[in-house]
Order: C-alpha cells, then sequence, then structure tokens
C-alpha cells in the first residue's frame, strides 16, 4: 500500500509494504518533515520540504519517491 503527501508542486509517495521503519529518511531530512508512526514513515509538514532528496536517497529500502527527484 502506498501513501501519498501532496502539497503545491511537490509530492512524496511512502510504499508502506517496503518501509521497514529504519527511520534513515528521518535522520537525513534537514528540516524533519518526516517521523515513525506505527513503525512506518510518515511525512509531516510537507510544506517545510526544501526539495532536496534526502529522504529518497537514504532510504534503504526505496520506500519513498519524490516528484522533485
Amino acid at each position: 500500500m502506498k501513501k501519498e503527501y501532496e502539497e503545491g508542486d511537490i509530492k512524496i509517495i511512502i510504499d508502506l509494504d517496503k518501509c521497514t521503519g529504519a527511520r534513515e529518511c528521518v535522520t537525513a531530512c534537514p528540516v524533519e518533515i518526516f517521523e515513525l508512526e506505527d513503525g512506518k514513515a510518515v511525512c509531516k509538514n510537507l510544506g517545510e520540504c526544501i526539495e532536496c532528496c534526502a529522504c529518497v536517497s537514504s532510504c534503504p529500502n526505496e520506500a519513498v519517491e519524490h516528484s522533485s527527484c
């Protein structure tokens, strides 16, 4: 199952089947828009995203997709 987060031109998709809760996106994001809920990544405050793509490159399971990356 995929969870989509969208605000303005930014869209982040988290594949919950691939997400293992490794927290790499949480750690890598410089503006702290990710957190874990029930062992899965969720995107909070998407409007703060600076489109750096650290979340995509840091995920060991390729569970994060970003419209800018």
